[in-house]
């Protein structure tokens, strides 16, 4: 953010100072959204720590899950289930205590509360009871996944997961305004394939996409190119693990207003799909896009710049 921000206890400090460890004041009474690591535990925050230890409740949305990460940090501090069958009832039991005074934690079972998660919920009761909501920042699969794809992060607009049925979820896919931003989706290992499918069948087997698989954890791994490509990696493999992100390219426009993939992408595509020279493949893009060979060449070596 850059001008400076303000711990729990009120205390301010110069940005043009550098950061340095101090002494931080008693846990101020409110809600605090409490980020936690979505594989890796080294990505747990000092703030977090000090926060879960010295909250009066940590609301979890599975405490079995939490209760494995307390344990691993040595945290006593009592636990209680938040989670998206009870969030209605829960937010206003808890809302109670924090209106009381009580300093309440929310966490997920990994990442941001809030974010394909229970806790905005909450956020949204306690703001409006005039308590103060705190968000302690940490592991993200979206934004985490968004600036190591090598696509664009200027504009990026997070989806969610991808509806579970075929029809819904090629209408969201439809419905894209793919207004030059990237688009994020989580999606799960038993849905993806299908998902791929589905992402080729409305935007073409050229459409460039990056799929983020296990991050931070042991076997992360990116898999980037056309939407045909990663589909087939992937379908042949024996099994697919592993919470997904998906991440589609940012969608160029031709000049007659038709959205279409990178140009290095379409050329694979012709190359592959009817065998055609890679120049004779750069011409058709060319036409297609009302673009002169050229232009359109300057643009493929721009976009393979982009890529190494």
């Amino acid at each position: 953010m850059g001008e400076g921000s303000r711990l729990d206890s009120g205390e301010a400090f110069d940005a043009e100072e550098p950061i340095l460890p101090r002494k931080a004041g008693p846990l101020a009474p409110g809600l605090y959204l409490v980020a936690t690591p979505i594989g890796n535990l080294e990505d747990m925050t000092l703030r977090a720590l000090r926060v879960l230890r010295e909250a009066d409740r940590i609301a979890c949305e599975d405490t079995r899950q939490t209760q494995k990460l307390l344990n691993h940090f040595g945290i006593k501090t009592p636990t209680v289930s938040y989670h998206m069958h009870n969030e209605g009832s829960r937010a206003g039991e808890l809302v109670e205590e924090l209106k009381a005074g009580a300093r309440i934690a929310v966490v997920s079972d990994a990442g941001t509360p809030g974010i394909a998660d229970p806790g905005s919920q909450i956020a949204v009761a306690a703001i409006a009871a005039g308590v103060a909501v705190f968000p302690v920042p940490g592991a993200n699969a979206a934004i985490s996944a968004l600036i190591a794809s090598g696509l664009g992060t200027e504009r990026f607009t997070f989806r969610g997961f991808l509806p579970s049925k075929a029809g819904a979820r090629k209408s969201a896919l439809e419905a894209l305004a793919r207004d030059g931003g990237t688009e994020i989706f989580y999606e799960t290992p038993h849905r993806i394939l299908e998902a791929l499918a589905d992402v080729e069948a409305v935007f073409g087997g050229a459409e460039r996409v990056v799929l983020a698989r296990e991050l931070t954890k042991l076997h992360e791994e990116f898999l980037r190119g056309a939407v045909a490509e990663v589909r087939g990696q992937l379908a042949g493999r024996a099994s697919v693990r592993g919470e997904m992100v998906l991440l589609l390219a940012p969608a160029a426009v031709s000049a007659s207003g038709k959205t279409v993939g990178s140009i290095a992408d379409e050329i694979a595509a012709l190359v592959r799909a009817e065998g055609l020279s890679e120049m004779a493949a750069l011409k058709r893009v060319a036409k297609e896009r009302g673009l002169g060979k050229s232009e359109a060449y300057r643009e493929l070596q721009r976009e393979q710049g982009r890529r190494r």
